[in-house]
């Protein structure tokens, strides 16, 4: 699955996802505010608003609400001390979270932020399975 996201500035959100987040531009479309996105496996696209696109209602801030994004990261540490260099408040602090699976329990460390427009985006690092 790759979530495509309405963004109400562009500009301002390729920014925070390329030099904030370390994402890179896998493709970008010249006619229209619209850029896809990687980050290692994860992937996503941003898409300026317009009255043209796939609107099912009005868009009011922050946008997303109900669902956040888990994004599978090598090493949460980069993009939190990029995050906490830049003053970009965190959603929820890091954290080590355990879960069981089965005999067995597995670590993820994890932060939470928001996005520009409020999307929320969870950054999670795999740790341990004991």
């Amino acid at each position: 699955m790759v979530p495509e996201l309405t963004v109400t500035n562009f500009s301002v959100s390729l920014d925070f996802y390329q030099r904030i987040l370390g994402f890179k531009i896998l493709i970008r479309r010249e006619n229209l505010d619209f850029v896809y996105l990687g980050l290692g496996e994860a992937q996503l696209m941003l898409e300026e608003f317009h009255n043209s696109g796939w609107n099912t209602g009005e868009l009011s801030k922050p946008l997303g609400r109900g669902i956040n994004f888990q994004i599978e990261v090598d090493d949460v540490a980069p993009i939190l001390e990029n995050i906490k260099i830049n003053k970009i408040e965190l959603y929820r602090p890091l954290k080590d979270n355990y879960y069981n699976i089965g005999d067995t329990q597995a670590c993820q460390r994890e932060f939470l932020v928001q996005d520009p427009d409020g999307y929320l985006l969870r950054f999670s690092q795999y740790i341990e399975h004991k």
